[in-house]
């Protein structure tokens, strides 16, 4: 995957990449903030033709005050016309404050309209990118930490939210207010304007030596901004065992280092700031003296008015700020191109998509077949080696083995949640690459060791928000006896479930795992290790449910406890990733091999 501040292949950071390469990334990225926009263009384009009426609005007030200055030291200097000046004076009084409200009527409008349309941008990109994700490999979930994928959900969306808020159109605001100063600057008086734009090349520089400095720091911001979340996600994960072994001092000391390589980068960027801003304002300070100075020469050479230097004053002020708008907005910027690309990175991993030529399954028998298996999940490093066995309809096999041996693959390989690398699986003589994936995991009901709970009540839990009557709910729950518990809480199958069960005990929710595999009546049973966490009463209750819920259907067990699979139709023995036995119970016992050395370690 792309790490924060990689580019799309992931395999070097953005300071080992030329710079060329970085204006491609960079034109990539605005083109796809440009492609989240495009269905709001309507939108888009209202704010920007309300936003250019507050410019034309803000290069009107200057020149207004300034002619009123000028009114009023006419007045002063010819008191008989002192009545048409006045009327005057009035008039452009009351054009400012017409002006004035103006700006407040649009720029409410305006700002609305920004931000609500942003609003809908980064809900349709979120709920884009959550749909994509539950639509991922299990290999990503393998190697991707969770905190990176919350950071790109979360972080990388608020931020391409402020570029469209803050930047997209304030950008052609900036420009269009810094063209309309120098046009009104040059109109009202060239020798001024000259004097503005002697600054200008020292502004050019300040700029460039600020983004070449900024984007170095800021890649690295991202960097450890990821870091942070990824380690709050896995050690809040895991609190449980960090409390347990009393590791709140080692791990405050991990975080520490983590959060002050954070601080670090920020003190750099503060500096940088720091630096840019106060430099700026020196420039902009020379400008003003120049205009002083040669304003105030012109005065008292009658050649220009006390009008003319007040307008030049603000217009200088309204020269200089967009530019350092447009400097500063380099930041924000920068933030959502890298977000944008770790975003279309993440969009452009490969999906669980089904094959254009897949196949139906239809009415599902149940058969099951391993041909000639191939599996590993990195490199060579093979789990499965060879395997090949059928699972006949209404069949009921057993899959033991010592751990690591690959009982629980087998399971994740009939789900398709990964690709083998050499032979086949077949369900009902159809190749499982071939078949629609939704529709082969609707007909394999799981029970998994690891339980996980929604938050939720009982009732969605087992039906987990399917469209499914009451009834069916009610009726698996009995079928697997856990209807006993949940006939004894308050609110029954409305009783409120927290976050991953924890007020639910490991065997309560094994049973739910159970009632949540069968309410949809599936043809495929597959239990992996699903009465490990049960004590022995649970278990036999969940024993007495399954005799009845086995019937008809083929199932698989994984199983550590051998008394738990003894009446199994076969078992098979899986051994350094191959079927070494396979037979009945008492079949297996009289070979005295691995099956007969495992039972009798568990029952001497």
């Amino acid at each position: 995957m792309s790490g924060p501040g990689m580019g799309r292949g992931g395999s070097r950071s953005l300071d080992q990449v030329s710079v060329e390469e970085k204006k491609k990334m960079d034109r990539k990225a605005l083109r796809n903030l440009l492609k989240y926009a495009l269905p709001f263009w309507p939108k888009f384009l209202l704010a920007l033709m309300l936003v250019l009426m507050l410019t034309g609005a803000e290069l009107l007030r200057p020149y207004i005050l300034g002619l009123a200055i000028d009114d009023i030291a006419f007045t002063l200097d010819n008191p008989a016309g002192i009545l048409d000046n006045k009327s005057r004076i009035i008039l452009m009084g009351a054009a400012f404050f017409g002006l004035a409200l103006a700006q407040l009527v649009i720029g409410y409008f305006s700002a609305f309209i920004l931000r609500a349309t942003s609003a809908r941008i980064i809900m349709n990109l979120r709920d884009k990118v959550f749909t994509h994700v539950q639509r991922l490999h299990f290999p990503y979930f393998d190697k991707t930490p969770v905190g990176s994928l919350v950071t790109r959900i979360c972080n990388d969306t608020n931020n391409i939210s402020e570029m469209y808020t803050n930047v997209l159109v304030n950008f052609f605001r900036d420009i269009f207010e810094i063209i309309g100063v120098i046009i009104v600057m040059f109109m009202i008086n060239t020798r001024l304007a000259l004097a503005v734009m002697v600054v200008v090349p020292l502004m050019a520089a300040a700029t460039i030596m600020f983004r070449l400095k900024a984007r170095k720091v800021f890649t690295r911001i991202r960097a450890k901004l990821a870091a942070i979340n990824i380690f709050l996600s896995e050690h809040i994960a895991g609190m449980k065992i960090i409390q347990a072994f009393n590791m709140q001092n080692a791990k405050k000391e991990e975080f520490d280092t983590v959060n002050h390589e954070y601080l670090r980068e920020n003190d750099k960027m503060i500096v940088i700031f720091g630096v840019f801003r106060p430099f700026m304002e020196i420039v902009a300070a020379i400008a003003t003296a120049l205009i002083l100075w040669i304003g105030g020469k012109g005065i008292l050479e009658s050649a220009i008015s006390f009008g003319t230097v007040y307008m030049f004053l603000n217009y200088s002020g309204k020269f200089f700020q967009p530019i350092m708008n447009l400097t500063e907005m380099y930041n924000t910027t920068q933030s959502s191109l890298v977000s944008s690309d770790r975003i279309e990175s993440l969009l452009k991993t490969g999906t669980e998509e089904n094959p254009g030529d897949y196949q139906e399954l239809g009415e599902i028998r149940g058969e099951i077949e391993f041909r000639n298996v191939w599996f590993a999940y990195v490199g060579e490093n093979w789990v499965l080696r060879d395997v090949s066995f059928t699972v006949r309809p209404g069949e009921k096999i057993a899959i033991v083995g010592t751990t690591g041996a690959g009982k629980t693959t087998i399971i994740s390989l009939i789900l398709g949640f990964y690709k083998i690398q050499k032979g086949e699986i077949f369900v009902d003589g159809k190749p499982i690459s071939k078949i629609n994936i939704r529709e082969l995991r609707k007909a394999v009901g799981t029970v998994r060791q690891d339980v996980f709970l929604f938050q939720g009540d009982i009732e969605t839990n087992i039906r987990l928000y399917n469209d499914i009557d009451f009834e069916l709910v009610k009726k698996a729950a009995e079928t697997v006896n856990a209807s006993k518990f949940i006939e004894n809480l308050p609110l029954k199958y409305k009783e409120p479930v927290n976050q991953r069960g924890t007020t639910l005990s490991e065997g309560q929710r094994q049973l739910l795992s159970f009632a949540r595999a069968i309410v949809m009546d599936p043809r495929i049973l597959v239990l992996d290790e699903a009465t490990s966490s049960v004590d022995a009463r649970t278990e036999q209750l969940i024993q007495e449910g399954l005799e009845n819920l086995m019937e008809g259907r083929t199932s698989i067990t994984i199983a550590h406890r051998l008394s738990t699979i003894k009446n199994a139709d076969r078992i098979l023995f899986l051994h350094h990733g191959r079927i070494a036995e396979s037979g009945s119970h008492t079949e297996l016992m009289e070979l005295r091999k691995l099956y007969y050395e495992l039972y009798s370690i568990q029952y001497s």
